[in-house]
């Protein structure tokens, strides 16, 4: 029997090839677990505990009852100071720690006098009882006769006997009515009584700030160029970390102070002498400046440790906070339009010292060097010193600048000689300056030895940025390099031979130099300069470099100077200038004389001067036109000597106009242009008009120019 299959499971239809979409099944969260009561009132009560408002009601608490505590304390120390002779005592172990016997001899004595004072005082209390008693029983004796004899005048005048007794009523109805008000105030009295004690307690302690300095308020707490006192530096010394130290002002109790000079004030800060006890050397406090500084609440910069005369003595100066931050105003250079310069007597105001006082520094006979890292300022300080010597006419100046950014082009005009690039051939150029001035300082030495009552003109050869004639890795055509520091090297000898000799013809060397090392700056050169004088360096064996060892050994520290915030500050080392006694270097913040300013003061040098050209260094490459030269170099002087227009053309040029170039050849130069130079009150001169003639009829007559 044929019938139909009836399927009992639908069959699930084919898959289809599109996808449908999908489908994300996201799993129900987990129920966060509550937490628990006692985790969230423990997270409250930290949060209420450690807030800054319970923090400073705790603070606040604390802070007043510490008061509280503290002016008990110092309130018993001064009564038992006062009861007994421990102030002697330790006034007497603290001169006896210090080596001071004759102070301490002084105390002694005192001591003495003291408990002599007091045992009267107390063989007199034996007898006060008696003498108490006594004078009680005379004094109320007395005092009852006299109440009776007033009463006995007013029965009489009243004709009444009941008034003999009214005066002596009258004074125990008084006495009586003192006894009520007593019993009434007493009670009241003992209950307010401890509460007046403490609030005096209390304001000693807030007064003296006894608390501890966590507790104290923030504007206290930090404690930020707080004014130095005796207690301070003595604190300061105390917790500096040298055992012998704080072992001897342990024993000193409170009297520590009795190390301290007088505290002085000294321009922006203040300035204490320290003797150090027996068994402390000053190094050891010199070589912690920093934590000293600290204990000071003083950044390092703001205190100088230097070393005076006295035995055993460092000199601290402790700058105001944050005054060494602040300018020290202009130049009076740029102020005072009226200034001019005595190269003998005068001395230049290059700025100020740290305490305020005037860094003026004297430049008679005396070489100059200035070093420091680069970008502090060492150009601009020297060319302060060389702006105030351009005021005085009678200065030449021949400088050359080896950085040849124009930081000296406003010396054209004043200086005779300006060479102005950082290349191998400027160095050639100052190098062969330096010779000729080496040149001309014999010649004065000659002229002296033939006339020892002739005076020279100051001739100042400054080279700035140095380092490059010394680090210069060409060599002449002699084999001799110009760079260097041995025997061999020409500016290193040239250097050197001014070093030894100018100063006694007024032939002076000033130099600056940056970042210096034995190899830029030879030992032989540094140590020739009498002012001596560094900016900012890396090193502690730099600044031994730039100053010498004595000046660093007695605390000069440019080392530690700020790189970039202590642009302008320099120590020195120079007899030129007044330095406090027993101290080897000063530390001057010079004035910073723009370039504008520069200029300015610059533009005065040369209205007092005549019309001097400056000899610019040229190509060698060039075709010299030695008649324009001599025009060059007589610049706007009438006439001139044959001898100087040499000198000058040999400045000049030196290769071209060398020792070949004689009165002669320059007498046959000029009478080849119809001019020859002609004797002026015995001397042969060459006359401006004359050369200037020559150059026109030249031009004019089409004539080739003659060549060197």
């Amino acid at each position: 029997m044929d019938g139909n299959v009836v399927p009992l499971h639908k069959t699930p239809p084919p898959p289809t090839t599109e996808p449908g979409p999908t489908l994300t099944v996201v799993p129900k969260p987990a129920p966060t677990p509550a937490i628990p009561l006692w985790v969230r009132s423990g997270r409250a009560v930290r949060h209420a505990v450690t807030h800054e408002r319970t923090r400073e009601v705790g603070r606040l608490a604390v802070r007043h009852s510490m008061y509280v505590v503290g002016g008990t304390r110092i309130v018993t120390r001064r009564t038992w100071d006062g009861r007994t002779g421990a102030r002697y005592e330790r006034l007497l172990r603290a001169a006896e720690a210090t080596g001071n016997y004759e102070v301490a001899a002084e105390w002694e004595e005192r001591l003495q006098r003291f408990r002599e004072a007091r045992h009267r005082r107390r063989m007199d209390l034996l007898k006060s009882p008696v003498d108490v008693a006594k004078g009680l029983a005379v004094g109320t004796g007395a005092g009852i006769g006299a109440l009776v004899g007033l009463g006995v005048v007013l029965a009489i005048a009243n004709e009444d006997v009941a008034d003999v007794l009214t005066p002596l009523m009258a004074v125990i109805d008084f006495i009586r009515l003192l006894i009520t008000i007593v019993s009434v105030v007493w009670g009241p009295a003992l209950r307010v009584g401890p509460l007046l004690v403490l609030l005096a307690l209390w304001s000693v302690g807030r007064k003296q700030q006894a608390a501890p300095n966590w507790v104290l308020p923030a504007t206290i707490r930090s404690d930020e160029g707080e004014p130095i006192t005796p207690s301070i530096v003595v604190k300061a010394l105390r917790d500096l970390g040298v055992p012998a130290l704080r072992n001897a002002i342990k024993e000193m109790g409170d009297a520590g102070a009795a190390m301290l000079g007088p505290i002085r004030i000294a321009g922006c800060g203040v300035e204490v002498d320290v003797t150090l006890p027996s068994g402390v050397a000053t190094n050891e406090v010199q070589a912690k400046r920093r934590k000293l500084a600290e204990n000071l609440t003083r950044h390092e910069h703001e205190v100088f440790i230097t070393i005076p005369e006295a035995a055993r003595t460092v000199r601290l100066w402790i700058a105001d906070s944050g005054a060494l931050d602040e300018p020290i105003g202009p130049s009076p250079l740029a102020t005072d339009e009226t200034m001019t310069a005595d190269y003998c007597k005068g001395k230049a105001p290059w700025g100020q010292d740290l305490r305020g006082d005037p860094g003026a520094l004297s430049m008679y006979q005396r070489h100059v060097l200035i070093t420091g890292l680069s970008n502090q300022g060492k150009t601009a300080a020297l060319r302060a010193l060389a702006l105030w010597l351009a005021l005085d006419r009678s200065v030449q100046f021949w400088i050359a600048d080896l950085k040849g950014i124009g930081d000296w082009a406003m010396f054209e005009g004043i200086a005779s000689v300006l060479i102005e690039g950082p290349s191998d051939d400027h160095v050639i150029q100052t190098t062969e300056m330096v010779e000729d001035a080496v040149e001309e300082m014999n010649r004065r030495i000659e002229a002296r030895r033939k006339d020892p009552t002739i005076v020279f003109a100051p001739l100042i050869v400054m080279v700035d940025e140095a380092q490059l004639a010394f680090m210069c890795p060409v060599i002449g055509d002699d084999k001799r390099p110009y760079g260097g520091s041995r025997a061999t090297s020409r500016y290193f000898m040239a250097v050197r031979k001014i070093h030894n000799q100018g100063r006694a013809v007024d032939v002076l060397m000033w130099q600056g130099t940056q970042d210096p090392t034995d190899q830029n700056l030879p030992k032989l050169v540094r140590e020739g300069a009498h002012t001596r004088a560094s900016l900012v360096l890396g090193t502690e064996s730099q600044a031994r470099m730039a100053l010498g060892d004595k000046a660093v050994d007695g605390g000069a520290a440019p080392h530690l100077l700020r790189q970039g915030l202590d642009k302008g500050t320099l120590v020195v080392a120079s007899d030129g200038i007044t330095i406090p006694a027993g101290q080897a270097s000063i530390t001057v913040r010079t004035h910073f004389i723009d370039d504008e300013a520069a200029v300015e003061i610059a533009e005065r040098a040369k209205a007092l001067r005549d019309g001097l050209t400056t000899l610019k260094a040229v190509d060698r490459s060039e075709e010299r036109d030695t008649l324009a030269d001599v025009a060059a170099v007589i610049g706007d002087a009438s006439k001139l000597r044959t001898t100087e227009v040499l000198k000058r053309l040999h400045a000049l040029d030196s290769k071209v106009y060398g020792n070949q170039w004689t009165n002669d050849r320059l007498k046959r130069l000029l009478e080849e242009h119809g001019e020859e130079p002609k004797k002026s009150h015995g001397v042969m001169v060459v006359h401006r008009d004359h050369v200037l003639r020559a150059l026109a009829n030249r031009d004019n007559n089409g004539s080739a120019s003659t060549s060197a």
